[in-house]
């Protein structure tokens, strides 16, 4: 793999050591297929290893924030994988709905697998938002993930979504280990409806279920979405969900 060494702290952008000198560092790799992701492997002894399945807009600020706060705050080693490898889109949704469809299974989850290995740390779990959510659920099928933690993902493949390369992730869920995934389902959220919701349940995942909750509300706190105590409480059932044997 290759790797490109840039610092980043509070602040949303990757910045040089020279220009801000903060407390953590990310690291932009390239994974063996080719495929982008942002690391952090600055925690001596991390408790585990963590893999982030980004949301359709992929890695940006948001996300290199997130490495550096999870493996501060969580004491581990983390790493954020791009969805859309080799795609140069722009942050319109409709466009980037327009290629869910393309992606392939196959090709996806050996990214995250790749990942995984990247971390250099035997124990390691998964988490992931919107469509990394839903990527959570199909990543059930492996043995590579020790826990898993799924942000309001789709629990089937929407139609707009579904392709030859496009699994169902319930099918994967019960061709795998759907004990070891948590739900976070926002109760109000479209995407997962109180019928697919119970499938889960019945499929073995445990199901965390905020009332009042929206798609999206815990993982980026600019948008309208966001509740801060729900998503403040999602992150600590994370956290207890990985790190539990």
């Amino acid at each position: 793999m290759t790797v490109t060494a840039v610092l980043t702290g509070p602040l949303t952008e990757s910045l040089t050591a020279l220009e801000y000198p903060c407390q953590y560092w990310v690291m932009r790799i390239t994974l063996p297929s080719g495929t982008p992701a942002e690391i952090d492997t600055s925690v001596a002894n991390p408790k585990m290893g963590l893999v982030i399945a980004p949301d359709i807009f992929g890695l940006r600020p948001l996300f290199a924030e997130l490495v550096s706060q999870l493996a501060n705050e969580w004491q581990m080693a983390v790493i954020a994988v791009e969805p859309f490898p080799g795609k140069e889109l722009s942050p319109d949704v409709g466009e980037r709905f327009a290629e869910m469809a393309k992606l392939d299974d196959e090709v996806h989850l050996r990214d995250l697998t790749e990942a995984a290995d990247a971390l250099g740390v035997d124990r390691v779990g998964l988490i992931g938002f919107c469509m990394g959510g839903m990527y959570c659920f199909k990543a059930a099928r492996s043995d590579r993930f020790a826990k898993i933690s799924s942000f309001y993902g789709m629990i089937h493949v929407p139609e707009g979504w579904q392709s030859t390369t496009q699994g169902d992730p319930m099918e994967y869920l019960y061709a795998g280990f759907p004990e070891r995934v948590l739900a976070i389902i926002g109760a109000q959220d479209p995407y997962t409806p109180p019928e697919q919701v119970t499938e889960l349940f019945e499929s073995g995942v445990t199901v965390c279920e905020y009332p009042h909750a929206v798609h999206g509300f815990a993982h980026d706190a600019t948008r309208p979405a966001h509740r801060a105590e729900d998503a403040a409480d999602a992150f600590a059932r994370t956290h207890e969900w990985l790190l539990a044997e």
